[in-house]
Formats: structure tokens, C-alpha cells, sequence
């Protein structure tokens, strides 16, 4: 997979998703799959949107798996097989609102599927461990990009972000495959970022940015960094999707410290955060965006360092996000 191929697979997979966003526009309108401003107080759009994202993301990652043959990759075709069952459950959210436990469950049953078919962690001797860990990983970052679509075009940017280092580093690894879904998933994010930019057109909806969250959580099982030890490269998933986890981790820690449910919405987000602070809707979306970059350049900044150094660098980065948490959620109680 050389640079050409690669810019042409995004030109390609980005004019699929721009021209599949329509189509999935008219379906959903027509079915009535929207989201109701009334059915929650924390909405704040102001007419029925329709959540065409996750239909629009699904059909063209699909799509262009088979345009470029790349569904043949056993660990291609085990994350495509699994994600289905996300979407499949995701979209049975956005139309029927079920329940937590619901959600948890497909979750859980699309993760058993992606290590039954050879797609999990691999740190360890003990068998039972690296599967709690997957099954940890993947439903954790499932739900960090499911509470962070809080904004238009936020979720869907960090999904690209992630995706186009996951691209450049599986190159580098060898793992061509890999970085052939990798290269689609930026180009299909691309092409839906048109419609779900400000003012959003359609929304992702749970169908969508959990596709997206359960996706990147399995390139970051799969991505194996060859010519670095483990103790040094175990970390480099984990800051690609930084933001995400960061924003999950500040919801779960401030709704458990006010005694609130965890599962239910509100504007208690990173975004909505920054709001308080001052920024602008637009400042606010660039400025998590930028760190998640800045996250992405650090992790690969620090990979071919000495493993004590290049832990301390992820332990301080650990400080820092357990700083932030503190220092914004005491400004959401002033």
C-alpha cells in the first residue's frame, strides 16, 4: 500500500459517504427515524433531526471493503462482522430508546464475536485476563464516543483524528490491511463530516458513534507496533482516543460524585464545559480536536523511547487529564 492508493481509497471513500448522505437523508425522514428535541430536556436543537449518520457510516465502510478487497483480511472481516452487530443495536436505540442494560448486552455480545473470531488483547499468559481486558477496552471506548456526540461534528472529527493515525502507523507496521480499513474509515468520516458539521444536517445517533467508538477500539487491539517492546507501546492506543476517554471519565466521575445515574443525559459534557468557560460553540470543537492531535503526535512522539521514559510521559499525561477533570467540574458547580 503506497501513498497513492492511499489518497486515492479517501478520495474514493469520502465521494461514497457524500453521495450515500443524501439517500440515507430521504430513508430516514421517510421512516421518521429522528431525534425529538422534546423527548429530553438536555436537547437543544429545535426540530425532529434525522439520525442518518450511523446508516451513512455502515453502508459505506461496507461498501468500500469490498470495493478494495479488503474484507478478505480475517481481522478486517472479524471488526466489520462485529461493528454490524453495534450498528444493528445502536440504530434499535435511536428508533426505540431501549435500555441501558439493552445496550450493554449488544456490547457485549458484538465484543464476544470480535475475540471469537481472533481480535483481542494479547498482553498477558492468562487467557481470562486478555479477554476482561478486551471486553473492558472495547465496551469503554463504545460508550466514551457515544457520551462524546454532544456537539455537532465533534465525535465524528475525533473518530477521523484517530483513524488517520491509526492509517499512518499500521503502514509502518506492516499491517496493510488494517491500514486500508483505517484509510476508509478517514475518508467515509470525511464525507459524513459534511452533513454532520455545524449546522448539522443529520446526527450520528448511537448507531453512529458507537460504530465508531467499537471500530477504533478494535484497530487498537489489532494495531501491533513491530521493533517496540510492549512496556514502551501499550499506551499508543489509549492516547488516540484520549478525548473520548477523558470526557467519559469526567461525566462518570461528576455524576457519580452528585449521586446521579451515569446513563442519564445531560450538559455536563467536556464541550458543554467549555462553554461555561467562555468559548465559543466553534472554539470549543476545534480546541478538543487540537488535543486530540496533539495526543496522537505525543504517542508516537514517545513510542521509540526508552519504556521508562516513555511511561513516565504517559503517566504525566495521566496527571494532567486527572487536573483537568478536577479543575472543570469544580467550575461546573460555580
Amino acid at each position: 500500500m503506497n501513498t497513492f492508493i492511499t489518497f486515492r481509497v479517501i478520495f474514493v471513500s469520502a465521494l461514497m459517504a457524500l453521495l450515500i448522505g443524501p439517500l440515507a437523508y430521504w430513508i430516514t425522514q421517510k421512516l421518521n427515524w429522528t431525534d425529538d428535541p422534546k423527548a429530553a430536556p438536555h436537547k437543544k436543537h429545535k426540530s425532529p433531526m434525522p439520525v442518518a449518520g450511523g446508516l451513512v457510516l455502515f453502508t459505506a465502510i461496507v461498501i468500500g471493503s469490498l470495493i478494495f478487497d479488503v474484507y478478505r483480511s480475517p481481522q478486517v472481516m472479524a471488526i466489520l462482522l462485529s461493528s454490524a452487530i453495534i450498528f444493528i443495536f445502536g440504530l434499535w436505540d435511536d428508533l426505540k430508546n431501549i435500555s441501558p442494560f439493552r445496550k450493554l448486552f449488544g456490547q457485549l455480545l458484538a465484543t464476544a464475536v470480535l475475540i471469537y473470531m481472533g481480535v483481542h488483547v494479547r498482553l498477558f499468559h492468562e487467557v481470562w485476563l486478555n479477554y476482561i481486558i478486551t471486553i473492558a477496552w472495547v465496551v469503554g471506548i463504545t460508550n466514551a464516543f457515544n457520551f462524546v456526540d454532544s456537539m455537532d461534528g465533534l465525535a465524528i472529527g475525533l473518530a477521523e483524528i484517530a483513524a488517520a493515525f491509526f492509517m499512518l502507523v499500521t503502514i509502518d507496521s506492516g499491517q496493510l490491511e488494517l491500514s486500508m480499513i483505517s484509510t476508509i474509515l478517514v475518508g467515509v468520516c470525511l464525507g459524513a463530516f459534511f452533513y454532520n458539521a455545524t449546522p448539522a444536517i443529520f446526527f450520528l445517533g448511537d448507531s453512529g458513534a458507537q460504530y465508531l467508538g467499537f471500530i477504533l477500539a478494535a484497530l487498537g487491539i489489532a494495531y501491533n507496533p513491530l521493533g517496540f517492546e510492549r512496556l514502551a507501546s501499550w499506551y499508543v492506543p489509549i492516547l488516540l482516543v484520549g478525548v473520548p476517554i477523558f470526557d467519559m471519565s469526567l461525566v462518570v466521575f461528576s455524576r457519580m460524585r452528585r449521586k446521579k445515574p451515569i446513563y442519564q443525559a445531560n450538559l455536563d459534557h467536556t464541550y458543554h464545559r467549555l462553554l461555561i468557560l467562555g468559548m465559543k460553540s466553534n472554539r470549543a470543537v476545534l480546541s478538543m480536536h487540537m488535543v486530540a492531535i496533539l495526543l496522537g503526535c505525543l504517542a508516537f512522539i514517545a513510542l521509540p523511547l526508552p519504556p521508562l521514559i516513555a511511561n513516565v510521559i504517559f503517566g504525566a499525561v495521566l496527571l494532567t487529564g486527572g487536573i483537568g477533570i478536577l479543575l472543570l467540574d469544580i467550575k461546573y458547580e460555580i
